[in-house]
């Protein structure tokens, strides 16, 4: 009788305590500790995130993993879980992210890319286009720079955003094709420097999110997808140079 009253005690706190399991595509890895801090004063619910590119969190869905939400840094992946039958509903945007190319070093790099052809430059990082959106978006851009031969031999490939940005900073490559919202973080925005890429050279990166029928919180799943739509969200994410749906 002692245990069953225990447990009937500590089980509401566990509930309350429970975090919701956010896995977030890398480009978003820094808005979202922002993201998380609005959150938690607005409804006082704790979100974990797990961060990686967008394919690799796709495939971990695939096999199980116990997500609630997914914010994709496109809607490709979250269109195929949706249509496998995993998400309660269709994918959203909840932004549009922007390509940039970043240097440590005090390479003159401009939109033109000529740069990258220079032979001080030795590594171009780009996260993995096969699973990373945001590396799909730079080889298009080398593309339309009629650029991507010559620079292909150069190109080192991150697992996701995150690993392309270990790759500059720690100057393993000269320069890497790396998310806005990414050189904007607080923490890294005086490091080097970067340029933004037109966004006429590559498709609009519309990042999608979606709530995954795994989830055992869907109500609170859903108070987080429609806080990402809020006012105070599209703020955060407007610092960190993201365009809201709606603009």
């Amino acid at each position: 009788m002692k245990k069953l009253i225990l447990c009937l005690l500590l089980c509401p706190v566990t509930l309350l305590a429970q975090s919701l399991r956010v896995a977030v595509a890398a480009n978003a890895q820094f808005v979202m500790e922002q993201l998380k801090t609005a959150y938690k004063k607005k409804t006082g619910i704790e979100l974990e995130t797990i961060v990686n590119s967008s394919g690799k969190l796709t495939t971990q869905i695939q096999q199980g993993a116990p997500y609630d939400v997914f914010l994709s840094a496109d809607m490709q992946y979250p269109e195929t879980l949706h249509k496998a039958g995993l998400t309660v509903d269709a994918p959203v945007v909840y932004a549009y992210g922007s390509l940039v190319l970043w240097t440590t070093s005090e390479l003159p790099i401009k939109a033109d890319l000529k740069a990258l052809t220079d032979a001080s430059v030795r590594h171009v990082a780009i996260a993995n286009p096969s699973t990373a959106p945001y590396g799909e978006a730079a080889i298009a851009y080398l593309t339309h720079k009629k650029l991507l031969d010559k620079v292909k031999p150069k190109l080192v490939y991150g697992e996701s955003i995150a690993q392309v940005n270990q790759y500059v900073l720690s100057g393993a490559a000269e320069v890497g094709f790396t998310a806005k919202s990414v050189v904007l973080d607080p923490s890294l925005n005086k490091k080097g420097h970067w340029v933004d890429l037109p966004q006429t050279g590559y498709s609009p990166i519309a990042q999608g999110v979606v709530i995954l029928k795994r989830t055992s919180q869907e109500k609170a799943a859903r108070q987080f997808v429609a806080f990402l739509r809020s006012p105070d969200a599209r703020r955060i994410l407007q610092q960190f140079g993201y365009r809201s749906p709606a603009s």
